[in-house]
């Protein structure tokens, strides 16, 4: 990375007007025919996990708050019969988007970039009456910009998002900028005021992480305030208010106010629209942390090797140093998880799932529940586990979240898996087979068959579909009415069960 904060702007511009001017061109001349599949991708794979979520106490709450709030209704909102004001569907559909843990992944900014995008994106596309490939191309944009942001905070002495070790969910800060940007583009705004509305929604973007650690479920809504002030800080540039202009490498800035003298501005601008990160985001084959990825594809493989639980007498899990402090910190936390919300930030429960046998693509949202995270057979194997810094997981991290298991039988022999690249990122991809997998499992709980089917087709042909509203009456329809939650057990507003 090249460049600093403070750094002099080229040609008389700053870095934020060099993003409204790329976020423009983008709009005036499309992001061209890869980069739109690759979007479209990315709003499946948020539908998916948001059909998922619906039933979360999270989800609860925004229903209740935006119901409460009313307003105009210009935008759908997942999960509810009628539609809303944008900013409200916009904050229930980030909401969903982050829930269940199930959004994509940018690496080394350790960013879930699409799940503040894509519903804002969706919320301002469908208020403003915008066509498909208009949509895509401004969730191009806008990941891009949360994704390069992010880079600006991550140092390479650290080894890790200068973000993330300050406590700060970058996803939440920097999915605001890019939301904003979506949106900004969506609502017909020029150059300037799409600069505007980056430069507003700056002063909104927040999120801590101590949730992941100690417990609360906060987190959960992160993305969805960052959804829901993207698509106001838009919305108030429309209406005459403006931003810094040196909003990002300014002394009072956004990066030297959130990253100090480690943040490095080059990685907002160097390559900008001719070196694109959306492609290099990873979509995540587990409704999980990722950090504990490797883990689990480590114990898929053991159990692939013949390993039972039974088998074993101690387990061992190395992992970056960092990423220790989200999935094995404090130790008897995470060999216990209080819930299945907390047990996806378990290394040693994770582990111990995915030997004892998961869902899905390996494990799946039933590994998740309550009732899962009290599992004897879970928590025995997972006590079993003893989670430590792996020094060449160190050196791999942040570029993929590598890990180690080491199992140790009882017959006195000893067998080791490493997992050095993550499922789902351009090096080991996902399948066209697998994101179909993943979006029926997410969603077979609401949509048949022919439902989903016909979802994914709208999805896959936005690029060419002048009206969104065929696309938006299918996610009209399904309303979770059960009364308790994937992960929580909390009882949730309205009667009966089923689809409807």
């Amino acid at each position: 990375m090249t460049g600093t904060v403070g750094s002099a702007p080229r040609n008389g511009e700053t870095v934020v007007q060099r993003l409204a001017a790329f976020a423009a061109a983008a709009r005036d001349h499309g992001v061209g025919a890869e980069l739109r599949a690759d979007a479209a991708r990315r709003v499946l794979d948020v539908l998916g996990n948001s059909f998922a979520a619906l039933s979360t106490p999270a989800a609860a709450a925004v229903r209740v708050l935006v119901t409460e709030w009313g307003g105009r209704p210009r935008a759908t909102a997942l999960g509810l019969g009628e539609r809303y004001p944008e900013p409200s569907a916009a904050l229930l559909g980030g909401t969903l988007a982050h829930a269940m843990d199930f959004d994509d992944t940018h690496l080394p900014s350790v960013l879930h970039p699409s799940a503040s995008v894509v519903p804002a994106a969706l919320a301002v596309a469908e208020a403003h009456g915008a066509g498909g490939a208009a949509l895509l191309d401004a969730i191009a944009v806008g990941v891009e910009i949360t994704v390069r942001v992010g880079m600006a905070g991550y140092n390479d002495d650290l080894g890790n998002s200068v973000f993330f070790e300050r406590g700060l969910h970058a996803t939440a800060i920097c999915g605001t900028l890019g939301g904003a940007a979506a949106a900004a583009m969506l609502s017909g705004l020029d150059a300037a005021g799409i600069a505007d509305a980056i430069g507003i929604a700056a002063s909104m973007g927040s999120g801590l992480l101590e949730a992941n650690r100690t417990g609360g479920t906060v987190k959960r809504v992160h993305c969805g305030w960052a959804a829901h002030a993207a698509v106001t800080a838009a919305a108030l540039a429309r209406a005459g208010l403006t931003g810094p202009p040196t909003v990002f490498e300014g002394r009072f800035g956004l990066l030297q106010a959130f990253c100090g003298d480690q943040a490095h501005v080059g990685a907002i601008v160097d390559g900008l629209g001719t070196e694109w990160e959306l492609p290099n985001v990873f979509f995540k084959p587990y409704p999980c942390n990722h950090f504990t990825h490797a883990g689990i594809d480590a114990a898929l493989r053991l159990r692939k090797r013949g390993v039972r639980a039974d088998d074993i007498a101690a387990l061992e899990l190395g992992a970056p140093t960092a990423a220790l402090r989200t999935i094995g910190e404090p130790a008897a936390a995470k060999a216990r998880p209080e819930s299945g919300y907390h047990a996806a930030f378990s290394g040693p429960y994770t582990v111990a799932s995915a030997l004892l046998g998961g869902g899905g693509l390996g494990l799946f949202h039933e590994d998740f529940t309550d009732q899962s995270a009290r599992d004897p057979a879970r928590l025995a194997l997972a006590a079993r586990v003893r989670c430590v810094p792996d020094t060449r997981c160190d050196e791999i991290f942040p570029h993929q979240f590598p890990a180690v298991l080491t199992a140790s039988l009882h017959d006195g022999h000893t067998l080791t898996e490493r997992i050095d690249v993550n499922r789902g990122g351009p090096a080991n991809p996902l399948s066209a087979d697998e994101l179909a997998t993943k979006f029926r499992l997410n969603t077979e709980s609401l949509l048949t068959p022919t439902q989903a089917a016909d979802v994914s087709d709208g999805v896959y042909r936005l690029a060419n579909t002048d009206d969104l509203t065929t696309l938006l009456k299918l996610l009209h329809g399904p309303r979770y009415k059960g009364s308790t939650s994937v992960r929580g057990g909390a009882r949730l507003p309205g009667s009966g069960a089923g689809r409807e």
